[in-house]
């Protein structure tokens, strides 16, 4: 993958356990990286890679102005942005599904009119019940979305769901599963169609991680 008269490519990563598995992944592929402490920037060992580390919620917007040019993000994030990319491989981890929750033995009562629900999520939930002609009240909540119903403020939440721990240690449980998350490998459309030799070689070099 060595090009070093080609300018680098540029890549957003998220922080926190998504970080921590893509750069594993990336190392069993051969490409090794490392950010020195508090720095938000840092290169691959051959400098064709210029590697950015932002907040989540905020990666589809650097990706979307071309700040990165790609970048590593689930679909519950893609799809809360609004925003299209280029989605040019799903990535071997970090899966993960969205799912209607509540109190145990509170199954959720279509006929009584309109849903209070809390989420983070609100792009998402008020499509996906609107497609199904359901009225919703959404209540935005940033984070502890599980607290919502134990004090009362919604009777059920809508947030991702890996094991189910934190729900059980609530006494909330699953009602519904809405939808599946992956991660993808993404691209700025008009950043991919630059540089698209470029970007192909990479996610050859990338795929060596599934080997």
């Amino acid at each position: 993958m060595k090009e070093t008269n080609i300018e680098p490519l540029t890549l957003a990563l998220p922080k926190g356990r998504l970080f921590d598995q893509t750069q594993e992944y990336f190392a069993k592929a051969g490409i090794h990286f490392s950010f020195e402490k508090r720095k938000l920037v840092a290169w691959d060992q051959e400098r064709t890679l210029k590697i950015m580390l932002v907040k989540n919620g905020d990666l589809p917007t650097y990706v979307h102005h071309g700040i990165a040019g790609l970048g590593v993000c689930g679909d519950d994030v893609i799809y809360e942005s609004g925003l299209q990319f280029n989605k040019l491989r799903t990535l071997p981890f970090g899966s993960t599904k969205i799912c209607l929750a509540g109190k145990k033995d509170s199954p959720m009562d279509e006929t009584k009119g309109s849903l209070t629900l809390a989420t983070k999520f609100t792009k998402f939930t008020t499509d996906y019940f609107h497609k199904l002609g359901i009225p919703v009240k959404i209540i935005k909540l940033n984070g502890s979305v599980e607290l919502a119903p134990i004090l009362g403020l919604a009777p059920y939440i809508v947030d991702l769901v890996e094991t189910g721990g934190t729900l059980k240690a609530n006494h909330l449980e699953v009602i519904k599963k809405l939808a599946d998350i992956e991660v993808y490998f993404i691209a700025n459309p008009a950043y991919y169609k630059l540089r698209y030799k470029q970007i192909n070689t990479l996610l050859q070099t990338i795929a060596k991680g599934d080997e």
